[in-house]
C-alpha cells in the first residue's frame, strides 16, 4: 500500500521513521512519500519537503514566512492528490496538518489517520470539531488522552503506547558506551554534567538558552553540555555560547541524559525522555511578556501542567518554571535542590516510576502499524 506522511519537527521525524519501519514489517510492499526529515528518509521513500522548511514558531516568524508556509501547504495538498495514497498519516503538527486534512477530506476519499494526536486538551480545544469531521482514525501515545477524547468528546481513539518508551528501550539494549568513552569522544572533562536541552526551534533556543546557561554556570563543580537540535545549524548556537565554558554536542542526547547529574529542559518530548533516563530535571520555558503570558495561561490552558511528566503522572513530579517564573535565580535554586538534596531527588524518582507504569510497555510503533494495516485491509474488503 501507499502511505503519505506529514511531520513538522524533529520529534515527529523520529516517531514517524519508527512507524514507517514497523509498517514495512507488516506490509512489505509499503511505499512512502512524505513531508519529513532525515530519519524518515533513511527508512526509504520519497521526501517531498524537509520539515525544517515548515517549522516556524511565533506570530512574527509565521507572518514573515506566510507566503512560504502557504506555498508549502498548497504543494502538499496537490502532491497528496496527485500521488493518491491508500492513507494519509498525519503526525502531530496540528496547525499545518489539520488544514491539510480538511482539504483532503473535502476533495478526496483518501482515509486520514492521525498518529500522535494534537494536544488540544492543553489549548485550542475547539479543534475537536475539525478532528471529528476530518480524521478517520486517531492513534494516541498519551494515556490520559483516552478519557479526554472518549469520555469528554465521545470520539473513540486508539492508545498504542508511547514511542519514546520504545526508543529509549532500544537505545539501552544496543548501547555499549560507558561514561569515559562518552567524555573522551566529546572532549569533555571528568566533571559531573549538567545537561541543557533548550528546545528544537530557534525561538525556544533564543528565549531560553542564555538564561539556562547563566543559571547553571553558578555551579563551577559541574560542566555544562548543550544538546544541539538536529534541525538547528551550529552557527545559530554560537551566538549564545561565545565566551562561555559550555560544550555543544549533536545527535547524542540520549547519551547526554544517561550520564548527566541533572538537566534543564524545555517542555515537550524532552521532558519525558529525561524522566525515562531517571535524570533529575527542571522544566524551563521563558517567554517574552511573561507576566501577561502567565495571566493568559490561566484563561487559555485547560490543563494544570505543561510537561508530559506531570501530565502523565497527574501531579507535580518536576518543577515547571514557565513564562515569568523562568528566572535565572529560580533555575539556580531548583538546580541546587536537584544536585544536593537527596530526599528531593528520591521523591522525583518515585514520580518517574509512577509515570513509567502509566505509559505501559514498549511497542507503540508496532501496535500502531498493525492497526493501520488491518483497518485499511478491512476498508478494502
Amino acid at each position: 500500500m501507499k502511505y503519505y506522511l506529514i511531520v513538522g519537527e524533529a520529534s515527529g521525524d523520529l516517531h514517524a521513521s519508527h512507524l514507517m519501519a514497523a509498517l514495512k514489517k507488516k506490509d512489505p510492499q509499503a511505499e512512502f512519500r512524505f513531508f519529513g526529515g532525515d530519519m524518515m528518509a533513511a527508512v526509504g521513500g520519497t521526501q517531498v519537503k524537509h520539515y525544517r522548511d515548515l517549522a516556524y514558531m511565533g506570530i512574527i516568524p509565521v507572518l514573515l514566512h506566510l507566503r512560504t508556509i502557504l506555498s508549502n501547504m498548497k504543494r502538499c495538498k496537490q502532491d497528496i492528490i496527485d500521488w493518491s495514497p491508500d492513507v494519509l498519516i498525519l503526525v502531530d503538527y496540528p496547525g499545518f496538518n489539520l488544514q491539510v486534512a480538511q482539504y483532503i477530506k473535502s476533495h478526496t476519499s483518501i482515509p486520514i489517520y492521525y498518529y500522535i494526536s494534537p494536544k488540544i486538551w492543553a489549548w485550542k480545544e475547539y479543534r475537536i470539531k475539525n478532528i471529528k469531521r476530518d480524521v478517520d482514525q486517531l492513534f494516541s501515545i498519551l494515556p490520559f488522552e483516552v478519557d479526554f477524547f472518549e469520555k469528554k468528546h465521545s470520539y473513540p481513539i486508539h492508545y498504542v503506547g508511547n514511542p519514546t518508551v520504545d526508543e529509549i528501550t532500544a537505545f539501552e539494549k544496543a548501547d555499549q558506551m560507558n561514561r569515559e568513552e562518552f567524555l573522551e569522544t566529546n572532549d569533555l572533562s571528568d566533571k559531573p554534567i549538567i545537561a541543557i536541552l533548550a528546545g528544537s526551534r530557534k525561538q525556544e533556543i533564543k528565549d531560553n538558552l542564555s538564561k539556562m546557561i547563566e543559571a547553571a554556570s553558578q555551579f563551577p563543580r559541574y560542566q555544562l553540555v548543550v544538546a544541539g537540535a538536529p534541525s538547528i545549524p551550529i552557527e545559530y548556537y554560537k551566538q549564545f555560547l561565545k565566551n562561555r565554558d559550555v560544550k555543544l554536542i549533536f545527535n547524542q542526547t540520549y547519551h547526554l541524559l544517561k550520564f548527566a547529574e541533572a538537566a534543564l529542559v524545555t517542555s515537550g518530548t524532552a521532558t519525558l525522555e529525561t524522566a525515562l533516563f531517571n535524570t533529575p530535571q527542571v522544566v524551563c520555558y521563558y517567554m517574552n511578556f511573561g507576566k501577561v503570558v502567565s495571566l493568559l495561561r490561566k484563561c487559555v490552558l485547560k490543563v494544570p501542567y505543561v510537561s508530559l511528566v506531570n501530565l502523565i503522572a497527574g501531579r507535580e513530579v518536576v518543577t515547571e518554571l514557565i513564562a515569568d517564573g523562568m528566572t535565572i535565580d529560580n533555575v539556580r535554586k531548583e538546580l541546587e535542590l536537584m544536585l544536593t538534596d537527596a530526599e528531593y531527588r528520591k521523591k522525583m524518582f518515585a514520580g518517574y516510576r509512577e509515570m513509567r507504569e502509566r505509559l505501559g510497555e514498549a511497542g507503540a510503533p508496532k501496535h500502531a502499524a498493525e492497526m493501520i494495516v488491518e483497518l485499511l485491509q478491512e476498508k478494502d474488503k
